[in-house]
């Protein structure tokens, strides 16, 4: 039986949330004051770029940069009952006939700027409640496929149009939290989001050009919404203030949880609870270890995630194949939570230590796709392909924990090495001869780190001496302690 606890770390300057499944760690959101999370806004927004080899749009939204409108996210009318994407022509004459520059539309964001990208926008607007997503320009009504039970996939259906009424407007998805509750449970729903609807569309007839008309849940009452509430035993917040909020909404739309909310005053951090911030800290690295004495190696970048699997320090019990075989059984599972844990999305790869048993590749590829339902992210995880890789993809709406907890590295540029203090020797030799051949100077003087002086002054002395009675004059060494291995000076005295 999976038991989930909810930890709520309140400050000043962020919010951080904690998910933890029979006492570990398996997700942390965390959404700081002066870097609100975008997901779920919805603006007035304003063509400001049309790109037809692109098949898109620039559209301003109110932020830094302006954010992106794909033509497949341009929710088109087919005929009174139907909304689809627009199609995409090859020759980019559709999006010319569906935006303008200067043309004002509703927009909604679905995934934050990352890194240097704007936010991704859609027309398609959506609005999730505890049970219902509200489609203000959809009609249909859809149940989600994760509620198999076909009578009860019925029933929410039927309760649904009921509720509805036969003249009212919008479509509605029934989510997967629904089962089993109450048909009052769910009209209650829909009748507030159809309240939200009303108020929504009362700021739009008012608001200007690139303004915010609606605004989603904090992160805490956000992730309460998502997640199901039958597996939560404990949620315990730090902060009086919070926890009084909270506690307003649970009563409100969650009722079930009252009994579970707790305020917790201790002097010990709530996160230290479970070690969460020891986590998050190895959760940075790009080696994770394994409990049998394997490891994964995790490389994140702009294209894909590569994860590698070793055996590492396990030797197995019987043979190569059976340690092969459980080694990358226990990858399968720890693989899953690093990416909820580091919230990794788009394309990821994972390299599985070759296995030749077709038996042990269906186990290790069912072990993986069983871990990743748990996953609140959408995933799609392929068969393992003829050089043993297995690509999957993840849905990504925000960044993930290395980009908003990290920055690239003043030092190597994000090159994750830096040159070696030989080589920058050799780069100041080469600096030195440029310099005592084009200027005139009774002496040089190399300002450097502490690691390229020793070299200098040790092991490449020799080349040193011969350096200075080849250009005939001498050259001293200063130790800059604020520059790093890589920084130099060559200054003429």
């Amino acid at each position: 039986m999976m038991t989930v606890e909810l930890l709520v770390n309140v400050t000043p300057q962020e919010i951080r949330v904690a998910v933890v499944e029979n006492g570990m760690l398996q997700e942390v959101f965390i959404e700081r004051a002066r870097r609100r999370g975008l997901v779920g806004n919805i603006y007035n927004g304003v063509v400001c770029r049309v790109l037809p080899g692109m098949q898109a749009a620039f559209v301003e939204i109110g932020l830094d940069r302006a954010a992106f409108l794909h033509a497949s996210d341009i929710a088109v009318s087919v005929d009174d009952e139907k909304i689809e994407p627009a199609p995409v022509a090859a020759n980019g004459d559709n999006i010319n006939r569906l935006l303008q520059t200067g043309q004002t539309l509703l927009v909604q964001v679905i995934k934050d700027p990352l890194g240097s990208k704007g936010a991704r926008l859609t027309t398609h607007i959506t609005i999730p409640s505890r049970y219902l997503v509200f489609m203000p320009e959809a009609h249909n009504i859809g149940v989600s496929q994760r509620i198999e039970d076909e009578s009860e996939r019925q029933r929410l259906r039927d309760l649904v149009v009921q509720a509805r009424g036969e003249n009212a407007s919008g479509g509605i998805i029934v989510r997967t939290a629904a089962e089993g509750i109450s048909d009052e449970a769910i009209a209650s729903d829909l009748r507030f989001l159809q309240r939200l609807w009303t108020s929504v569309q009362e700021r739009i007839a008012s608001a200007g050009p690139a303004e915010m008309v609606h605004e989603d849940l904090p992160l805490v009452l956000r992730v309460l919404r998502d997640i199901s509430d039958a597996e939560v035993e404990k949620l315990r917040i730090d902060s009086r203030e919070a926890f009084q909020r909270v506690e307003k909404f649970i009563a409100q739309f969650i009722p079930e949880l009252s009994g579970k909310l707790e305020y917790y005053p201790g002097e010990r951090p709530i996160f230290d609870l479970y070690g969460v911030d020891d986590e998050i800290q190895k959760a940075l690295g790009r080696k994770v270890q394994l409990k049998s004495g394997g490891y994964l190696i995790i490389d994140q970048t702009e294209a894909m995630t590569t994860i590698d699997v070793n055996t590492g320090a396990y030797v197995g019990h019987r043979n190569l194949e059976e340690t092969i075989f459980k080694t990358n059984l226990e990858a399968a599972q720890a693989i899953v939570r690093q990416l909820r844990l580091r919230n990794l999305g788009g394309i990821i790869i994972v390299d599985f230590i070759d296995m030749q048993t077709e038996d042990h590749k269906r186990q290790v590829l069912r072990a993986l796709e069983k871990h990743v339902e748990r996953d609140h992210s959408h995933c799609y995880v392929s068969e393992i392909s003829d050089l043993g890789l297995v690509q999957m993809t993840r849905k990504r709406t925000r960044e993930s924990l290395e980009h908003v907890l990290c920055e690239t590295c003043p030092t190597c540029g994000g090159r994750a090495t830096v040159k070696s203090a030989e080589t920058i020797c050799y780069e100041i030799f080469r600096e030195i001869l440029r310099e005592a051949r084009q200027f005139d100077s009774q002496q040089l003087l190399v300002l450097a780190s502490q690691e390229v002086v020793d070299l200098f002054l040790d092991e490449e002395s020799t080349s040193l001496a011969e350096l200075e009675a080849f250009i005939g004059k001498p050259i001293k060494f200063q130790v800059e302690s604020l520059y790093t291995q890589e920084q130099f000076d060559v200054v003429l005295l």
